[in-house]
């Protein structure tokens, strides 16, 4: 028999570039400083020629959440999808090293798309410009969702921006079937509040009568129930949802369990980039799951593994996170 995964993730492939630049650099190209913007094939092809040398490493929201599973012991494993291309085989070769399982099969070389691409380009000051360039990570269907890996899945984990592809939806729900068919439960970050404004209705109802799990922070929490107070979208999650942990930044995170409530604080801690603490929050909070602990302590593990990312630049923890967790006693 073949071994059961502790979680399988879905979502964006993309392999994140990053590169210094100085401020003139954005100023020449055209780059909006400290902003993401969607560029198509030609700019993609254009600013990663300009931008010179560059640490190349496996990304998307999804991938840095199973990454994270993976470093902390975690069974993981991805879904997501590349292009057999040099990027692509990068994407493939990063994440296994991390340690989890990835086979996605690979769109060809004859593709119109490439793979998927998120080139960050910092400056001195530290800001971070980021320009996406989704290429076939956009074209994940149903026949890349295998179904016998995701009915050996104890946790499904499905990435919200990944809900804008055009066969996505379909995807999600077959995933969501073979894994409940081989005992396992599913989840869903919503990734972005922009991204629930455009699936509203869809996340609302797959949340409502498909899922077990509900990850988001204030600000998505907010637009899927359209209030104008966090507390407000609490309760009227509480009253639909019956799992989520919602994240409220240097306040630290709500949980729901059943119609009830119960805030998890975080330790202070100065911000130098948010990017990736949603992922490595996830992470850490499904990592607890899988290991029996209560939905409290594993909100506390997510902050810490939160604070620990936002504490440098990059998506990726500087320290082992098993260690780090063991200091706080976890």
């Amino acid at each position: 028999m073949m071994d059961r995964f502790d979680v399988v993730g879905i979502g964006n492939a993309l392999v994140d570039i990053l590169a210094k630049v100085e401020d003139g650099f954005l100023e020449e190209n055209r780059v909006e400083k400290g902003v993401m913007t969607l560029i198509d094939t030609a700019r993609a092809a254009e600013l990663y020629a300009k931008m010179g040398p560059a640490t190349e490493i496996s990304g998307g929201s999804g991938a840095n959440t199973i990454a994270g599973l993976a470093r902390l012991g975690s069974r993981a494993a991805y879904v997501g999808k590349v292009k057999d291309d040099q990027l692509g085989r990068i994407f493939a070769h990063d994440l296994r090293a991390q340690g989890a399982h990835y086979e996605t099969p690979m769109a060809k070389g004859d593709h119109d798309c490439e793979t998927g691409r998120c080139m960050v380009l910092v400056s001195p000051d530290g800001e971070r410009s980021m320009n996406t360039y989704l290429g076939v990570s956009e074209y994940l269907s149903p026949s890349d969702i295998d179904d016998g890996l995701m009915a050996r899945s104890d946790w499904l984990y499905l990435e919200g921006y990944r809900f804008d592809g055009p066969d996505s939806h379909e995807a999600f729900a077959r995933a969501i079937q073979a894994c409940r068919r081989g005992g396992g439960r599913s989840s869903v970050t919503l990734s972005d509040p922009f991204c629930v404004d455009r699936h509203r209705d869809a996340f609302r109802r797959m949340i409502r009568d498909d899922l077990d799990l509900l990850f988001a922070n204030e600000h998505e929490i907010m637009s899927l129930y359209r209030t104008a107070t966090l507390e407000g979208a609490l309760e009227a999650c509480a009253a639909e949802v019956r799992f989520a942990a919602v994240t409220i930044g240097p306040g630290g995170a709500w949980v729901i369990q059943d119609g009830a409530l119960s805030h998890v604080p975080t330790e202070p801690i100065e911000p130098v980039d948010a990017t990736g603490a949603g992922d490595l929050f996830a992470a850490a909070f499904l990592h607890g799951l899988v290991q029996g602990r209560s939905a409290e302590t594993c909100a506390r593990m997510g902050c810490i593994a939160a604070a620990e990312i936002i504490s440098h630049i990059g998506a990726r923890p500087q320290v082992g996170l098993k260690e780090l967790l063991a200091s706080h006693g976890l």
